[in-house]
């Protein structure tokens, strides 16, 4: 926010105690209760302006704002800063996702308050739980779901679409051959993202292609731990994604294709030679080898 570099910036309010009691205090927590996942509800934000050491700013202040890009917030006219920086900080760095409550046992209800008093309750509650849906050693996450089927689009644009939507950042798309209403030929594209990035995807669509209507969802899944690791190889370091558990036991090893490809283009190599050795060489590391 300050167009600066980090060695010209002096944090006033970000680097005073109680921001960093509030940042360790809040990792420590979740830490302790054994948090495998965060939800949170969309952010109320508050309005009007707030003093601080750069002077009057308006609400959210200007970091906030930088912090819940593509998130859900709202304000319903209460005056005063309802979300801080740390506060905005620390959900956005650890919440899995953003809306309503996801369905779960709950277990333990904790409340904690302020000193100010807006016109509306000034507390945050935190309800504990089991996903009705957990499955021992993996995570589960909420997505979002949306999908359309079209008939009447040049196909050479799908092309287009999937690498747009990517960039987007979106899970996953893939496409479906389907027989619609008159026997026509059509295809179902489906798109896998974050349940806040549902709005954006829906408005891509049917301003991308030819559709004039799709259908959405609120969709949980159940996934593997992942991680890039880098493995040694006799073409070099390849990146590898590693599937594991809770406990660290390990599923699944992919070489990475691009890496894969490259290496076979630069050195004439069939791509399936090298996909071979790699997965030879991650067989040899205790690291990654398969339970």
């Amino acid at each position: 926010m300050h167009r600066t570099s980090i060695e010209q910036i002096h944090f006033h309010e970000v680097g005073a105690m109680d921001a960093i009691i509030d940042v360790v205090g809040g990792v420590i927590g979740i830490e302790a209760l054994g948090i495998e996942a965060i939800y949170c509800s969309s952010l109320h934000v508050g309005s009007g302006t707030v003093k601080c050491a750069h002077g009057t700013l308006p609400v959210p202040a200007p970091a906030t704002l930088e912090l819940i890009r593509e998130k859900p917030i709202y304000s319903t006219g209460v005056t005063g800063e309802l979300l801080t920086p740390t506060g905005a900080a620390i959900l956005t760095t650890l919440a899995s996702g953003f809306g309503p409550m996801p369905e779960m046992m709950v277990e333990s209800v904790g409340y904690g308050s302020g000193e100010k008093d807006p016109p509306i309750p000034n507390l945050l509650r935190v309800s504990i739980g089991e996903s009705n849906i957990a499955v021992k050693g993996y995570q589960t996450e909420r997505v979002g779901v949306v999908e359309t089927n079209i008939d009447d689009m040049n196909p050479q644009i799908y092309d287009y679409l999937i690498e747009k939507l990517l960039e987007m950042g979106v899970m996953d798309t893939f496409l479906v051959p389907v027989q619609m209403k008159k026997n026509r030929p059509g295809t179902l594209i489906t798109v896998l993202c974050s349940p806040e990035m549902v709005g954006k995807v829906a408005d891509f669509l049917i301003r991308e292609t030819t559709s004039i209507g799709l259908r959405y969802r609120i969709d949980q899944r159940i996934k593997a731990h992942r991680r890039i690791e880098k493995v040694e190889t006799p073409f070099g370091p390849i990146q590898c994604k590693v599937a594991s558990l809770d406990g660290g036991e390990v599923l699944n090893v992919f070489p990475e294709y691009e890496d894969c490809k490259r290496v076979a283009l630069e050195n004439g190599i069939p791509l399936k030679k090298v996909m071979e050795k790699v997965i030879a060489a991650t067989s040899k590391n205790e690291a990654f080898k398969v339970a």
